[in-house]
């Protein structure tokens, strides 16, 4: 190993480790953060690939840390939705205009977190609603590598929160997850390459979620719904800012 890929795995190690941690706390948020990361250590079209295999061990510790609390029939709906355009959205992102998406769906968030503000009691979703969900999420996360910002506020309404919350989210993410490898396969993006960097930041994911369980369980609920807000506004602005 060089060098300079020494140092560049060390980085991503520890960028890796602290927002697999924001997650497993907040349920969301260390994809949105670590894309522009990734982005500068390894180009965008690989980094979004890189990320899908950060979040794929990422996810997967945070639904095993919380199966016992699992909503099946949210995450069969959502995957309805999500298989379909994540495929589609895989195999579109070597040509797709990243920016302009991106700036949409910041403006989206902001918009979610002062609708919520200011109406703290929203009507609760409906179980079958979760198929539309996915179908936007799984498109975007293809596209931009995270779109848990845009699915917190529906699992929050539906009324889900701290374990229920962090592994229905993770669960309904590691579906996306799998569906997305499958086209960047089809797509030519999964390079020996980006597959040993996806393998090499594995450890630092586990670790990440095993701390952020660890922190969920010592906070209340209504800080907990605090820090999720305030992690839709940071992934709005960074969106917004075309990061």
């Amino acid at each position: 190993m060089s060098l300079d890929l020494a140092a560049t795995l060390a980085v991503a190690s520890v960028a890796t480790f602290l927002l697999a941690w924001l997650s497993a706390v907040a349920g969301f948020g260390g994809g949105v953060l670590l894309l522009p990361v990734f982005t500068a250590l390894f180009g965008l079209r690989a980094a979004v690939p890189v990320l899908t295999l950060a979040q794929l061990s990422s996810n997967g510790s945070r639904v095993w840390l919380n199966r016992h609390d699992l909503n099946r029939p949210i995450m069969g709906r959502f995957a309805l939705g999500a298989i379909p355009l994540a495929l589609a959205g895989g195999l579109l992102l070597a040509a797709a205009p990243l920016v302009p998406l991106k700036r949409l769906l910041g403006v989206f968030l902001l918009i979610v977190v002062a609708w919520r503000r200011l109406n703290p009691h929203p009507r609760t979703p409906s179980a079958g609603a979760f198929v539309a969900v996915g179908a936007a999420s799984g498109l975007g996360s293809a596209l931009l590598g995270s779109m848990g910002p845009l699915t917190a506020p529906f699992f929050l309404a539906y009324g889900l929160v701290r374990n229920a919350y962090i592994g229905t989210e993770a669960a309904c993410a590691l579906i996306m997850h799998l569906t997305k490898l499958a086209a960047y396969g089809a797509g030519s993006l999964l390079s020996p390459r980006i597959l040993l960097l996806g393998l090499a930041l594995a450890p630092a994911t586990l670790a990440g979620a095993w701390a952020g369980r660890r922190t969920v369980n010592r906070i209340s609920e209504r800080l907990f719904v605090h820090i999720v807000e305030a992690g839709l506004v940071a992934a709005g602005l960074l969106f917004l800012l075309g990061y």
